[in-house]
């Protein structure tokens, strides 16, 4: 078993925000729950907001889609500087946006970039927001340092956006360019060129992507310390064997751990995370958590959300996860929009609470999540 990460990994809702496991923790780590605080959450805690999370696939789609008409033009340059080893985005102009404000006939725009499959914060470049316009001039060079053949793998995504005063995005439309087929020779594609702006691609077109497996075990022990006279609360062992097939967001490198929140409880004193398995898309983990406070009623309402990051510099990038529970689509009489269980994660969840002391065993598909906001 694996002792928990070191604090330098950091929270990847909140930004630069250190981690509270340390490096000394014991193997069996166990976050002590009360019998009520399941049923406490489930009425206090902040789950109705959803926050996009830096290195999820939401950082692109975060913002208001829909409300505004997609038209318009914009014009950039691409090139590859060889010397720097830098792909330079020339953002000159855009013209004929749609008007956020439609009584005064304007927006604030500004351009937004991505090399795909790279949606973290760390691929995310953007040009100055230009106010009160509907025909922006930005002049301004994005740059992103990045192997020639490494760029040959990614999609070039530009999108324009509206930023309004209480600093909320909406969606003016976008044009993405597969590098994987740009002529880098041809001279041409190095000048400026007018692109027609296009409404978003679906983001359930990402979810048919391959984002790896998870091969695990779960336990639920009912009464782990028998012989008291007193009832006793149960506990739900979760044993992390290895992921399999991770997708590669940098290239060639990957640096994944694995994270665990029982939910309604987002506090993060729920959280237990395994180390960082480096230089491998098949990590091996062998990390057992242990969450106890688990009366009979709390297995229905609760549910094991895993997810499997990527840490980087600062910053870690959802690869994919998966939520175990029920997937009634409630909690504790509330709706919430983190029990969406699939059908094999439901599976092993009710394998698990029909056969309590034993390992039930399964290789589940990871997918991409709406990450539930941390409490404090």
């Amino acid at each position: 078993m694996s002792k928990s990460v070191p604090a330098f990994l950091q929270d990847e809702s909140d930004d630069r925000e250190t981690d509270t496991t340390s490096e000394s923790s014991y193997q069996l780590s166990r976050h002590k729950k009360s019998p009520s605080s399941l049923t406490n959450l489930s009425s206090s805690s902040g789950m109705t907001s959803l926050s996009s999370v830096s290195g999820s696939v939401m950082s692109i789609y975060s913002g208001d889609f829909g409300n505004l008409e997609i038209k318009g033009n914009i014009q950039f340059a691409v090139d590859y500087v060889d010397s720097l080893k830098e792909l330079h985005i020339f953002v000159a102009q855009c013209k004929d946006l749609a008007a956020a404000d439609v009584k005064k006939q304007r927006s604030d725009p500004y351009v937004k970039t991505y090399l795909l499959p790279d949606k973290g914060k760390m691929g995310k470049k953007k040009t100055l927001v230009v106010k009160k316009t509907l025909n922006p001039v930005y002049n301004e060079i994005l740059r992103y340092k990045i192997e020639k053949q490494i760029l040959r793998t990614q999609k070039l995504n530009l999108s324009v956006w509206h930023r309004d005063s209480f600093k909320r995005n909406s969606f003016l439309g976008e044009v993405e360019l597969d590098l994987g087929t740009w002529d880098w020779d041809n001279k041409q594609n190095t000048q400026l060129k007018w692109y027609p702006l296009k409404r978003k691609t679906a983001p359930v077109a990402l979810e048919a992507e391959n984002r790896g497996e998870m091969k695990l075990a779960l336990q639920y022990v009912p009464e782990p310390l028998p012989g008291k006279k007193l009832p006793t609360t149960g506990e739900v062992h979760i044993w992390v064997k290895e992921c399999i097939d991770l997708p590669l967001l940098r290239g060639s490198h990957l640096n994944s751990f694995v994270k665990c929140t029982i939910l309604p409880d987002t506090s993060r004193k729920s959280r237990q995370k395994t180390r960082a398995v480096g230089k491998t898309t098949d990590p091996v983990f062998n990390h057992t958590m242990v969450y106890d406070g688990f009366r009979p009623e709390d297995l229905t309402e609760a549910c094991v959300e895993l997810t499997v990051w990527d840490h980087y510099k600062l910053t870690n990038q959802l690869l994919g996860g998966l939520r175990i529970g029920f997937g009634t689509g409630k909690s504790y009489g509330t709706e919430v929009d983190w029990m969406d269980s699939t059908s094999e994660e439901v599976a092993l969840w009710e394998k698990m609470v029909k056969s309590p002391n034993t390992w039930i065993e399964a290789t589940l598909p990871l997918r991409m999540l709406l990450i539930a906001k941390i409490s404090k």
